[in-house]
């Protein structure tokens, strides 16, 4: 197994191989919007159950507001991140934009800028000189560094179309996972006998499987981001179904 992903390694890095991945540039991952969409709507429509079921409403009342949720706050999360994807997109274009017309019109001073950027990099010298050169022979390339160095900016992001769309189906998905031991009662009448027991233990699993599932793309073990995620997401549903509780037995 060592050698390998050993030979894997020295594979991906040689030269052509080096070229064809910066040819292809980044590819943009999806997995925060993913995670961001299940873990919510996880959360969010457990949190719905638990309330509902912290004040002794029926099954029936459980998925009207359940389903409600899943439709209105997933179709509101994927826009909120199409939104602010593209709001990071169109903040990237003006940047862009204004650092050309520095460029054009103060081109010593952005020059001055570049060579602050790489002297903190570690250039001295004629090193410094030839970096500055080499940078500014581009005006592209000037800017992009210029973007990236200066105000921190990423050249290349997520699409925000597929990245709402990834949002809203990870929603949806995991987001329905606490309602169907309730569906299952509303199909098979009094075929479950504490609905809100096995949403419980069905949503925990879920909560564990997002997380364990994240820990593949990030390397880390994947039993701790599954029982970070099961806290995160156990900790707002219990205050749901507290509240729940106690708004129930003050109306009562």
């Amino acid at each position: 197994m060592k050698q390998s992903l050993s030979q894997q390694h020295v594979e991906s890095h040689l030269p052509a191989e080096i070229r064809r991945r910066l040819t292809e540039g980044v590819r943009p991952s999806y997995l925060r919007d993913f995670v961001y969409g299940a873990i919510d709507g996880a959360v969010t429509t457990f949190a719905v159950v638990s309330g509902v079921a912290g004040a002794g409403l029926s099954s029936s009342v459980v998925i009207i507001l359940g389903i409600a949720n899943l439709i209105g706050d997933g179709f509101s999360m994927a826009a909120s991140n199409y939104l602010g994807i593209r709001a990071e997109r169109e903040l990237q274009e003006r940047v862009r934009r204004t650092e050309k017309l520095h460029i054009e019109n103060y081109p010593e001073g952005e020059r001055a800028e570049i060579r602050e950027i790489f002297r903190q990099k570690g250039f001295t010298g004629e090193d410094l000189d030839r970096a500055v050169e080499i940078i500014t022979s581009d005006v592209n390339q000037w800017i992009d560094t210029m973007l990236t160095d200066e105000h921190g900016l990423a050249l290349e992001g997520p699409d925000p179309r597929i990245a709402a769309a990834t949002t809203f189906v990870a929603f949806i998905t995991v987001g329905f996972i606490p309602l169907l031991s309730f569906v299952w009662q509303w199909l098979l009448l009094d075929t479950i006998d504490n609905p809100y027991l096995w949403s419980t233990l069905l949503t925990s699993v879920a909560f564990f499987g997002v997380g364990a599932a994240k820990s593949w793309f990030i390397q880390r073990p994947w039993y701790r981001e599954g029982l970070i995620t099961l806290a995160i997401g156990g900790t707002a549903a219990g205050l749901a179904y507290l509240a729940g509780d106690l708004i129930g037995g003050a109306l009562g």
